[in-house]
């Protein structure tokens, strides 16, 4: 008597697939077109205000398809080019890293609400940065700092996945409870430094901690794409097996999958993604969390679709976020973590409760 039923329900799951299936397209269309208004939006407004069609034409001038600027709109192309543009790609660099390192982490982990931090790269790269910040270390120069946070944040992360082996393999329950000493350890460490520090060392730490990407550079650009670019296509080479994964660790097996060194590789990706994120524009809360669950929702669970979205969705949260933290107030330059935390709260609240009554509503 319950066959029928369970046609129903399973003619219901298929519905809702077919339906995400056919958002796809037009999802990530509108993300792409909300990604490029934001930027265009962004490049003309701050501090120093540079229309649209000036932007326009200051690609035109550099492109040589338009005569070399003059005057002011020297002084434009100046703006943009040193100090705009650098900040707009890193912007776009750093959420699509987190985005994409967030849709990792819930694949690998079958939860939704997963994030990167679970792992401790992000407690890894804040350690590092505030050692040499109240260290006053300047090996590298201005690049000391970010280089810093990458080095320990790739390596705090491996240190969490090897401590939370047991018998050859990781269980995911082990993970989750050795990344959460890992980073409770990191935080100690923090709060210790922050603590010995002088007030000018107790300021920059707080501000790297809160997100920024004031300083921005062409340098930070081309250290970070290339880390994006390795990190998207091994996270993408991970799609079909990722799907697998979501049906259970004993049905991958049965497809094939090696679910430890797909697990492995994730976490490496997730390391690499996030330490190249955080290193240069300091610890971002939400974006890995709420962009792919809130696109899982939209166009399906299929990681091939929802990896490259993961990335447009969290460069478009922070290239907006960064808009709003240039403008809000005059001549002030606002942390960015603190908007995408006041998104990034309440859309996971509602998502959470969301989760909740569709579990109860299937029990």
């Amino acid at each position: 008597m319950r066959r029928p039923r369970s046609t129903g329900t399973g003619a219901l799951a298929s519905s809702a697939v077919v339906r995400a299936h056919r958002r796809r397209g037009p999802v990530i269309a509108g993300l792409i077109v909300l990604l490029v208004a934001v930027l265009l939006t962004s490049s003309a407004l701050g501090q120093f205000s540079v229309a649209p069609a000036e932007v326009v034409a200051s690609f035109a001038r550099r492109l040589g398809l338009a005569p070399t600027a003059s005057g002011a709109a020297a002084y434009a192309d100046a703006a943009l080019w040193n100090i705009r543009f650098p900040r707009l790609v890193l912007g776009v660099v750093v959420g699509a890293a987190l985005g994409v390192a967030g849709a990792l982490m819930q694949g690998v982990f079958a939860n939704p609400l997963a994030e990167p931090a679970v792992v401790g790269v992000s407690a890894g790269c804040a350690v590092g940065a505030c050692t040499v910040i109240v260290f006053d270390v300047q090996w590298l120069g201005p690049a000391t700092v970010p280089a810093a946070a990458f080095v320990t944040g790739v390596l705090t992360t491996i240190l969490v996945y090897v401590l939370s082996r047991a018998r050859g393999k990781t269980q995911v329950l082990m993970l989750v409870l050795t990344g959460i000493a890992v980073n409770a350890v990191a935080n100690a460490i923090i709060a210790f430094l922050v603590f010995s520090a002088d007030t000018a060392s107790r300021e920059q730490v707080t501000f790297w901690q809160l997100g920024s990407l004031n300083g921005a550079t062409w340098t930070a650009v081309a250290v970070t794409v290339p880390l994006l670019v390795v990190g998207v296509a091994g996270a993408w080479s991970l799609a079909r097996r990722l799907d697998a994964l979501a049906l259970g660790e004993r049905s991958a097996r049965h497809l094939g999958v090696d679910v430890e060194r797909v697990r492995l590789w994730a976490v490496l990706i997730v390391a690499l993604l996030t330490a190249a994120a955080v290193s240069y524009a300091g610890i971002i809360a939400f974006v890995g969390l709420i962009i792919p669950h809130l696109l899982r929702l939209l166009i399906g669970p299929a990681h091939a679709a929802l990896i490259p979205a993961s990335a447009i969705g969290g460069a478009l949260l922070i290239s907006g976020s960064d808009l709003v933290a240039r403008t809000a107030i005059p001549f002030a330059d606002l942390p960015i973590g603190m908007f995408t935390a006041l998104v990034g709260g309440p859309v996971f609240f509602v998502l959470l409760r969301r989760t909740i009554g569709a579990k109860d509503a299937r029990s």
